[in-house]
């Protein structure tokens, strides 16, 4: 008989796409997960996994399965929430996930008038690492499970909520004023011969600025990949290389001179998405219309122009 209990394993490594992830996700180790999905698979007699040297790929029988239980999940993951979201006015909890670069640069800045204008309203941000770059790790769909509220990077292509593109998030190529000066300054992608650069990692989705340095390595050398954009940045501040970073936050950083701008490296776009019930709801709106107006007030450093910022007030929620 199958344990039901080996599904929630099953969804987390679908989700994560590793082990370790999955492992994270629920509070056990590797090898609980691995034994757990080894047993739903010889109870349903069909491999659910191709392991793979970046992660766990989900076979045709794991997309079957997953198909299935995504109704199921999205429903039960949304029941605390759901009997937490009482009422019509603006008090309440809000869950709100983003990149730690989005939360610092864009979010955080304008909490104080927004929390003057929402006093009962709390609102919990955690990071989401997939905002700079999608992962290429396979994700079950149901984007918005255990959160209300996100702002990410790459629209994404299932699941039932609201979605609205609110602006785009510019990069730029880094380096440090000492590596300028050791190996000169590129004027074009074919100056990058001879140079090092600091990658994405090889699961990281081909868009935007990834798939423009996906071309430079061609050229260049690889001396780190990481999905972090702290670490890109760090590297590149200590001599290690060329580095692909946001310009909001590569533009801050004295150490760090910009070699090429979004007119090469382009951009990512930035969706606003929100469950579709919820949506309704005046505390979950007004958390969404803060975002809308946070990423309007920093458009200009977010797309790469600058530093000046527009101070807003927050705008109160009107009653409809």
């Amino acid at each position: 008989m199958m344990n039901w209990d080996d599904l929630r394993y099953f969804l987390a490594v679908a989700g994560a796409g590793s082990l370790s992830g999955a492992g994270q996700q629920l509070g056990v180790n590797t090898t609980t997960v691995l034994r757990r999905v080894a047993s739903l698979e010889d109870d349903l007699g069909s491999r659910l996994f191709e392991r793979e040297r970046t992660g766990y790929r989900l076979t045709a029988a794991g997309e079957k399965l997953v198909e299935a239980l995504e109704p199921v999940d999205r429903r039960l993951s949304a029941l605390p929430r759901d009997f937490a979201a009482t009422g019509e006015g603006n008090d309440g909890t809000v869950c709100l996930s983003a990149s730690e670069i989005l939360a610092s640069h864009i979010i955080v800045p304008g909490l104080m008038g927004f929390r003057d204008a929402h006093p009962g309203l709390e609102l919990e941000l955690v990071m989401d690492p997939r905002v700079g770059g999608g992962s290429g790790a396979p994700r079950i769909g149901n984007p918005l499970k255990d959160v209300d509220v996100a702002l990410r990077a790459a629209r994404p292509t299932q699941g039932d909520m609201l979605m609205r593109k609110v602006g785009d998030m510019a990069y730029g190529l880094y380096a440090s004023t000492a590596y300028l000066d050791a190996k000169g300054a590129p004027q074009q992608m074919s100056d990058l011969a001879g140079h090092d650069i600091i990658g994405f990692p090889h699961a990281e989705m081909p868009l935007g600025p990834v798939w423009w340095l996906s071309r430079a390595e061609k050229a260049a050398r690889v001396a780190f990949r990481s999905s972090s954009v702290t670490a890109r940045a760090e590297a590149a501040r200590l001599g290690a290389g060329l580095a692909a970073l946001p310009c909001i936050y590569g533009d801050q950083e004295s150490e760090l001179t910009r070699v090429f701008g979004p007119d090469m490296l382009g951009a990512l776009e930035l969706w606003l998405m929100a469950r579709n019930d919820l949506a309704q709801l005046a505390h979950v709106r007004a958390v969404m219309e803060y975002l809308v107006e946070a990423v309007k007030r920093h458009r200009g450093r977010l797309e790469g122009r600058g530093y000046e910022v527009t101070e807003l007030a927050p705008k109160p929620l009107k009653s409809r």
